[in-house]
């Protein structure tokens, strides 16, 4: 079984707040699991989740230059 991460965790690896990462819970942003004894996260949907919000850098602009 995958280890499960807890919001302490997660935000670190993130680097965002506890607070944000229970904001994003309560909306349902981030995929997660309602326990008992707290929220948490299984790594390997982080990471899928992570790269379904992946966006392109400027790369692909396209310069009008005249």
């Amino acid at each position: 079984m995958e280890k499960l991460l807890n919001v302490k965790q997660l935000s670190e690896i993130l680097a965002v707040s506890p607070r944000t990462i229970y904001e994003w819970t309560h909306i349902g942003f981030v995929p997660h699991y309602k326990l008992p004894k707290g929220v948490r996260f299984k790594e390997s949907e982080i990471l899928t989740w992570l790269n379904r919000r992946k966006k392109s850098g400027r790369s692909s602009y396209k310069w009008d230059i005249n």
